[in-house]
């Protein structure tokens, strides 16, 4: 990996702790205080915590065990995904989880705002500014994220946001039962301030095409592309109009935040490629939407 790859990864992996840290803060100081319920796994670890000082009186003070509960959930999910998913995503989000998690721990649950409504927004657009970041950077909160990858690269008529989506019925129903309706009303309020703060920061799934004019020998660069982006690749050999040189062309669908990486790839094997990006196409077939 030389230096630029190095420095950029490093640029994308404080960026990640920076949006780990908004994560924490905007549930530790808008989201806990006002007893609400995120959506996903950490909602599932918030109502685990909630049971636990509950029905064991387990007392918790200004820490919230919510973050370590949701770390250990992810270490099994971590060991799965470790073969089926990229590294690089993968090791991002192991840093962003891990920074997450002491974030969590670190930041007393201080009342910020008294009036409820306010909690859900602010902390809606904190958190889902926080989460955004981290996608935008390669990474994920992991959680239904990781799982959500999982899922779709076994079964390609999921989605990430359908399985989420069910998570949360599933979430807020249990939450119908045991806490009081309101609580229920201003977290759902909470995750629809949440998504639309998210997905402002990272816009999912913008379609790019690519194709990569190249006089070096592909092999090498195809395979790093299975690998490291889990694309595929479509290849065919040309001729120079004008030098008549033989060359190879390699078109590649992807989403518009992974088109930085390929061009790591390319350039790490011919630093003189000619790439064309086209952004914003539509497909329709056997295409992997990514987060």
């Amino acid at each position: 990996m030389n230096k630029k790859v190095l420095v950029d990864e490093g640029k994308k992996t404080l960026a990640c702790i920076v949006g780990a840290f908004l994560y924490a803060a905007g549930i530790n100081l808008f989201v806990v205080p006002s007893e609400l319920y995120t959506g996903g796994v950490m909602g599932i670890c918030q109502v685990i915590r909630t049971l636990l000082a509950d029905l064991l009186h387990l007392e918790f003070s200004a820490f919230d065990i919510a973050g370590v509960i949701y770390y250990l959930i992810n270490i099994p999910i971590f060991i799965v995904a470790f073969t089926k998913i990229g590294r690089k995503f993968l090791a991002k989000t192991v840093i962003s989880v891990t920074a997450m998690t002491l974030f969590l721990s670190l930041i007393p649950v201080t009342l910020v705002v008294e009036d409820v409504m306010a909690a859900c927004v602010v902390g809606g657009i904190i958190s889902g500014a926080g989460s955004g970041i981290l996608l935008r950077m390669g990474s994920s909160g992991g959680g239904m994220d990781v799982v959500g990858v999982l899922l779709t690269r076994w079964k390609q008529d999921f989605s990430v946001g359908r399985i989420g989506l069910l998570v949360n019925l599933a979430l807020y129903g249990t939450c119908m039962f045991l806490f009081d309706m309101e609580i229920v009303v201003y977290s759902v309020i909470y995750a629809a301030v949440y998504s639309v703060a998210m997905d402002r920061v990272h816009t999912q799934n913008i379609n790019v095409e690519v194709h990569v004019i190249t006089k070096a020998d592909t092999t090498a660069l195809e395979k790093e592309v299975f690998q490291e982006l889990g694309r595929g690749v479509t290849k065919w050999s040309t001729l120079g109009a004008y030098t008549y040189d033989r060359s190879h062309i390699l078109y590649i669908m992807l989403s518009k935040y992974e088109v930085g990486r390929l061009k790591n790839i390319v350039h790490k094997y011919d630093p003189n490629a000619f790439i064309v990006v086209n952004e914003g196409v539509s497909v329709i077939g056997h295409y992997l939407k990514k987060l």
